[in-house]
């Protein structure tokens, strides 16, 4: 069986409109700039930076969330340079077809 690390997010800091300074458990830090991947039916309100700002930790789930329900997996967010390539390509898929 493969075993994955299970990443939880511990805190974060707004540095810049939709950068956010992400700490996680292991005392790692990752700056995220999430604007490239707001947009679809979830992601694409935080376009709104009024909402965006509203991001918090969420006690139970150990991740960013925010109030109209977007999150993202801890474990995403922690290897972010690993997956940003892919989530702004599907950014961009959705908003060529919005649902």
């Amino acid at each position: 069986m493969i075993q994955h690390p299970i990443h939880r997010v511990s805190n974060f800091r707004i540095v810049d409109d939709y950068q956010l300074a992400v700490t996680f458990d292991d005392d790692t830090e990752q700056v995220i700039d999430f604007q490239p991947v707001l947009a679809g039916e979830l992601l694409g309100p935080l376009r709104e930076l009024a909402l965006f700002n509203q991001v918090r930790v969420d006690p139970e789930v150990h991740t960013l969330v925010w109030p109209n329900g977007a999150d993202f997996d801890p474990a995403t967010l922690h290897d972010w340079s690993s997956h940003v390539q892919a989530l702004t390509a599907l950014a961009r898929k959705w908003d060529l077809h919005p649902a």
